[in-house]
């Protein structure tokens, strides 16, 4: 599979949500969709990455901006996750992995001089087309989300 880049058009998906919902990335056509990439449900990086979404949500709602979190975790385990962190935006359950692959970030990884496969943390911004506007992978938590916001308040500036 082609690598995915900038000006790409974003694999297209429906998935399961938590709330027993489903989601499509279609179905936000004319709008820009934050889609990010995490390892796990309330693990503390996951966690971090999730809660900074949430606290910046408005932000994002005010630009017009879909968040969508996904991850290869049950909606199960997102309920829980939701319910948790009070989290106001959809989490997509990707169990089989299949948009991991097509995103490419599912990949192998090392730890303690053991491989093995997990999702590398990645964001991709999808602009108002389904077009890859800006990505991130190998996502250090720290400030990312305002990193996130900046790229898209800088499409927005390209867009007016």
């Amino acid at each position: 599979m082609a690598e995915l880049k900038t000006g790409s058009k974003a694999p297209d998906f429906t998935l399961p949500t938590d709330g027993g919902g489903e989601i499509s990335l279609k179905q936000f056509k004319g709008q820009k969709v934050v889609l990010y990439f995490y390892p796990k449900d309330d693990t503390p990086g996951c966690t971090a990455e999730s809660c900074s979404f949430n606290e910046n949500l408005s932000k994002f709602n005010k630009l017009d901006v879909q968040v969508i979190g996904l991850s290869k975790c049950s909606v199960k385990k997102h309920d829980k996750f939701k319910e948790k962190y009070g989290l106001k935006f959809p989490l997509a359950s990707d169990e089989n992995g299949d948009v991991c692959e097509r995103y490419g970030t599912w990949v192998e990884k090392s730890m303690y001089g053991k491989k093995y496969m997990g999702i590398d943390r990645s964001t991709f911004l999808i602009d108002e087309n389904g077009k890859i506007a800006a990505l991130w992978r190998n996502v250090k938590v720290p400030g990312h989300v305002e990193e996130v916001m900046e790229a898209v308040k800088a499409s927005n500036k390209k867009a007016a």
